[in-house]
């Protein structure tokens, strides 16, 4: 099996088309056998969370609820995910057998999701700590220790989570890559349906070109089929229910920070104030 289909130009020209829809089920199997394995290793091998004591704390002057999402945050994360489903099942059903009028359910969710990732940038990048999702330093020393210990070799605790824990910045990167590979190609594969947002015109690149960036589109919506298997995976796991239950109400029980976070890699709103005399 290859992972590109081909076909002949009018100018006798061999040229990529599309991805091989035989990777749909690839990516499904690839998920399928990554929650198999995961969980199987949580149930039987992985050991019980240790960390490194962390310094102090006004744990006492921490509210009972500590924020974590803001609601624009959650509105742009539900919207996203709803735009991305609505993509994936117009995408791919058809592949499979299931037959319907897909394209316009599939440009409109396209454009819910560029205008909602258009937005979230704009609010990253102004309103929020750009960088907390981004690995850092600490991030890799941890992870490094961990790694190390997996193997039996003897190194230091690593340190309570900041807001985001490594995992999480790493799924974060890989849907940035994901995300902005289908929106930049679907936004000039619209150029080749009718939309309401300018004419069809299937000749503003040449048939290379256009292939090319339909194999990129494919390849990355089968990406998305795995990568949203897993992040389902994960926010229905019991240890992780507390996090998803933040997207949905915006807050976590000061339980579940102490325990899983360290107050001075995320210094919550209550503890900045107060250091700031508020």
């Amino acid at each position: 099996m290859g992972l590109i289909q081909w076909a002949t130009s009018p100018l006798g020209q061999d040229v990529p088309i599309h991805i091989a829809w035989e990777l749909i089920w690839v990516a499904l199997i690839a998920g399928m056998l990554f929650l198999v394995v995961h969980a199987i290793y949580i149930r039987y091998f992985a050991k019980e969370k240790e960390f490194a004591v962390a310094e102090g704390g006004a744990a006492a002057q921490l509210p009972a609820r500590i924020p974590r999402h803001s609601l624009a945050a959650r509105l742009f994360h539900w919207i996203m995910a709803a735009s991305m489903l609505t993509l994936l099942i117009t995408a791919f059903l058809p592949k499979v057998g299931v037959q319907f009028d897909w394209v316009t359910y599939h440009w409109i969710a396209g454009t819910v999701l560029t205008i909602s990732i258009i937005f979230h940038i704009i609010h990253a990048t102004f309103y929020m700590d750009f960088w907390s999702i981004w690995p850092d330093r600490a991030d890799l020393e941890d992870a490094q220790k961990r790694v190390q210990r997996f193997f039996g070799k003897p190194t230091g605790l690593p340190r309570k989570f900041a807001k985001y824990p490594l995992e999480n910045k790493l799924y974060h990167s890989a849907i940035v890559v994901t995300g902005f590979s289908v929106m930049l190609t679907g936004i000039f594969m619209m150029w080749r349906v009718r939309t309401v947002f300018f004419p069809r015109n299937p000749y503003l690149f040449s048939d290379m070109t256009w292939g090319l960036m339909y194999v990129l589109h494919g390849l990355a919506g089968v990406s998305l089929i795995t990568l949203v298997m897993v992040h389902v995976y994960f926010a229905v796991r019991p240890e992780k229910l507390p996090i998803t239950a933040s997207m949905i109400v915006g807050s976590m029980s000061r339980e579940f920070y102490l325990k899983e976070h360290d107050p001075k890699r995320w210094v919550v709103e209550t503890q900045r104030g107060m250091a700031d005399g508020d």
